[in-house]
């Protein structure tokens, strides 16, 4: 059993005696067979969707999580004191960064927000020193994508195939018809809550409970290089304001997560604070590195803290910023070689997405850029915010 120095916080209540986590190597990657011919498919069917929306709307958007809900400044601060098993990576020694964080919904339209979708949220870490993917684009940035559940809706690339193929097919289609499937499908979840048996099935296709954004917990689903380790991450409010919209209802307005976030933000006295957490996996049984639609038990791995994010008071939404976010794009392939993904649909995103920004970033004409620093002091995500040289991160 690990002793935790105070600046970790285990999630729950029993605290089993942990194994070892398990040490990467190599073979335990396995690539399934007929993955590439279906990764190919998903690069032809997500670059659809987008043609199809840009076709309609006349500006590419992403691929997936096209709707941007809030664009915030944000410091990421990495704990003292951790113990070897989490000292690793970006991780292995204590330091304050800038960072970006995105929230956003899917799919690839501009949906009204009456189309309840799972909820994202992608943060990028300035500044961060260490060996890189060559899969990462120029600068020093880590990315984090996460999303409002634990496990993938898939297993493996193959299997995702026939949802994604689906989800084209209703692209920019029967926008009214959706959001009555989305009420219907969310009475369908609620029943099924009551239940004790959520579906993450129809939570993707629509049926995605109307909470507030800033109450969720989110999860990068799929593993990751963690040093010499594997992992997933996890970001979970910890400010009293957070945690008191966990479950929080929201309208059903067109944008009422974009409303609800800068409401919250806009209005802020103080830092807004989530956790940044890691489960290491301990048991390649039960805590598998290729079935991405496998929970990992909590109780043989809780999560455990290793970093603070931190919001300050701004606006959450502007013109502004949606004029900026055009050119910047998130990647999971965009980070440390400690930190890179692991499994099929992590392989399938390097080439799905890249596929997808080099179409946004074309169909736009407008280059996918990296921050390097911003003012820290504005209230806001302005156009001439951006600071273009290099920032070296504060070290505690």
């Amino acid at each position: 059993m690990i002793e935790a120095p105070k600046q970790i916080q285990y999630v729950g209540i029993h605290m089993p005696a942990l194994q070892d986590p398990v040490l990467y190597h190599s073979e335990l990657e396995q690539i399934q067979e007929g993955e590439s011919a279906a990764i190919e498919e998903l690069k032809e069917v997500f670059v659809r969707m987008a043609s199809t929306v840009a076709e309609h709307e006349g500006q590419a958007h992403r691929a997936v999580h096209a709707k941007g809900q809030a664009l915030l400044r944000a410091a990421f601060k990495v704990h003292a004191d951790l113990p070897p098993e989490l000292a690793q990576g970006l991780f292995s020694s204590p330091g304050r960064y800038q960072a970006l964080i995105r929230f956003s919904s899917p799919p690839a339209e501009q949906l009204p927000d009456s189309v309840s979708t799972p909820r994202a949220v992608a943060i990028k870490i300035i500044g961060v020193e260490g060996e890189r993917l060559p899969d990462s684009f120029p600068g020093k940035t880590q990315d984090f994508l996460l999303v409002n559940g634990p496990t993938f809706t898939a297993p493996t690339p193959a299997k995702f195939l026939g949802p994604a193929k689906l989800l084209a097919s209703t692209t920019e289609k029967m926008p009214r018809t959706k959001t009555v499937i989305s009420a219907t499908l969310r009475g369908a979840e609620a029943a099924l809550d009551a239940l004790g048996a959520p579906s993450d099935k129809l939570k993707a296709l629509g049926g995605e409970p109307q909470r507030h954004p800033l109450g969720e917990t989110y999860f990068t689903q799929v593993p990751f290089l963690y040093g010499r380790y594997i992992a997933k991450f996890s970001l979970a409010p910890s400010d009293n304001a957070l945690l008191a919209l966990e479950g929080a209802p929201i309208s059903s307005s067109p944008d009422t997560q974009r409303e609800a976030i800068d409401q919250l933000t806009s209005a802020l006295d103080h830092d807004l604070t989530w956790e940044f957490r890691v489960q290491l996996c301990r048991n390649l049984s039960d805590m598998p590195l290729e079935d991405a639609s496998v929970p990992w038990s909590e109780e043989e791995s809780p999560w455990l803290t290793v970093a603070t994010v931190y919001v300050p008071p701004q606006r959450g939404w502007s013109d502004a910023a949606a004029q900026q976010e055009v050119g910047l794009a998130f990647a999971p392939w965009n980070c440390l070689a400690a930190h890179r993904p692991l499994g099929g649909v992590n392989r399938a995103r390097r080439e799905v997405m890249a596929a997808s920004r080099e179409f946004r970033s074309a169909f736009n004409r407008c280059p996918i850029t990296e921050p390097h620093g911003f003012d820290p002091t504005a209230r806001g995500v302005d156009g001439d915010d951006i600071d273009l040289s290099a920032e070296t991160p504060q070290r505690d």
